[in-house]
């Protein structure tokens, strides 16, 4: 039951502070610190987040037109915006990292029962990574080009949910590559990339850890058929064959046998020819999870449009990675009270619920069943739909 609380601290009842404190106490967050707890930095910047604030006087103000519902919301007390710069400078990014993990951690479970539609007990993960763009003179650290700078959010997606499970913020000069040395994928799990991933190599080490990979194949890649599976061509599948690496660099970092399959989509007139360690799967399946991959690519958009991840509080790398984080915890807890409480609302929509109502103090279920959103009008084919189950 609501006891005069205000929407935002409601959402926030979804988090554990128990676990918080924990990763603050790690990073020894709290320390010399008088008034402005790691809690309040975090409560600030989710603000920022789920209220779309351009700048740090931005916040400063909204919430200061708010001064008599900050306690309400949780606040110790008013925000100013050189003691919220401050924090996001000194204070270590990594609490908010931990943090992140622990609530991705419970919103995973709420989506377990989701389905693809594909014959496949294991899950699927997508993994790519974005770019975002940043001033050179203003992020010397992440020089990316030579007048450009940028960092790359590399991301493991679980498909099925469309949770991050896996996040790494590195400058832009990064390739993805690099970051499947960082993964300790589950024992019979897919990985679905696209073919700027194909490193034999790191790829034979996924086989050794008993993953499953579903990769889209180079053109030049050079190979020795060994054996052609029977499959249907009314499918798309155009051909399904065991082949063995023959280039003379590849045959030695990837030693075993591997899948190939051909397929061809007619709706998109589109082939792709994938490459996977998996020969137990149907082919079409292969095909299928490949298709799939384009989740993250959604994601991707989706948290650029409406969370806070292309301009920054703060020029530092502590001030960036704190933000970016607090803007996955935020996607991820609107996710688990999407799912906790049973909406049908697309994330979306929940978002700019909750941007307009805050401080009001009204039970979310009431709050949403009081709005005047027709469900059944929100067709927009334009319009990104995430966690949409």
């Amino acid at each position: 039951m609501n006891q005069g609380r205000t929407v935002f601290a409601q959402l926030m009842q979804f988090l554990s502070h128990n676990e918080f404190n924990r990763c603050v106490q790690r990073y020894s967050g709290n320390k010399s610190v008088r008034a402005f707890s790691c809690w309040d930095q975090f409560l600030t910047m989710a603000f920022a987040q789920l209220t779309y604030r351009e700048s740090l006087r931005d916040i400063e103000v909204c919430l200061a037109a708010q001064g008599r519902k900050l306690y309400h919301a949780g606040f110790s007390g008013p925000i100013k915006r050189s003691t919220l710069a401050d924090a996001n400078e000194k204070r270590d990014w990594r609490i908010y990292r931990d943090f992140a993990q622990t609530v991705i951690q419970i919103a995973r479970p709420l989506y377990a029962h989701s389905d693809l539609g594909l014959e496949l007990e294991s899950t699927a993960y997508a993994f790519d990574a974005t770019t975002v763009d940043l001033c050179l003179s203003l992020f010397p650290w992440a020089k990316f080009r030579r007048r450009k700078a940028a960092v790359k959010l590399h991301t493991l997606l679980e498909i099925h949910s469309a949770i991050p499970v896996f996040i790494a913020i590195t400058g832009g000069g990064v390739h993805e590559v690099n970051l499947l040395d960082e993964l300790q994928p589950e024992p019979g799990s897919f990985i679905v990339m696209d073919r700027g991933f194909i490193d034999f190599e790191r790829l034979y080490r996924l086989h050794t850890a008993l993953a499953f990979f579903v990769i889209r194949s180079k053109d030049n890649l050079t190979f020795r058929r060994r054996y052609s599976h029977p499959h249907d061509r009314g499918t798309g599948v155009r051909s399904d064959q065991t082949i063995i690496l023959t280039g003379q660099r590849v045959a030695k970092d990837y030693p075993l046998a591997l899948r190939r399959v051909h397929y061809y989509s007619p709706e998109r007139q589109q082939r792709l020819v994938l490459l996977t360690n998996n020969f137990s799967i149907p082919s079409l399946t292969v095909a299928a999870l490949y298709r799939y991959r384009w989740q993250i690519e959604l994601f991707f958009k989706w948290i650029k449009q409406h969370l806070r991840i292309k301009s920054f509080f703060g020029t530092s790398d502590n001030c960036v990675k704190t933000q970016i984080w607090i803007a996955i915890t935020v996607y991820v807890l609107v996710a688990i009270v999407k799912k906790r409480l049973g909406l049908g609302h697309d994330l979306y929509t929940l978002l700019q619920i909750f941007s307009l109502t805050l401080f009001e103090k009204t039970p979310i279920l009431d709050l949403l069943q009081r709005s005047q959103f027709d469900l059944q009008m929100l067709d927009d084919v334009n319009q990104l739909q995430l966690l949409d189950i």
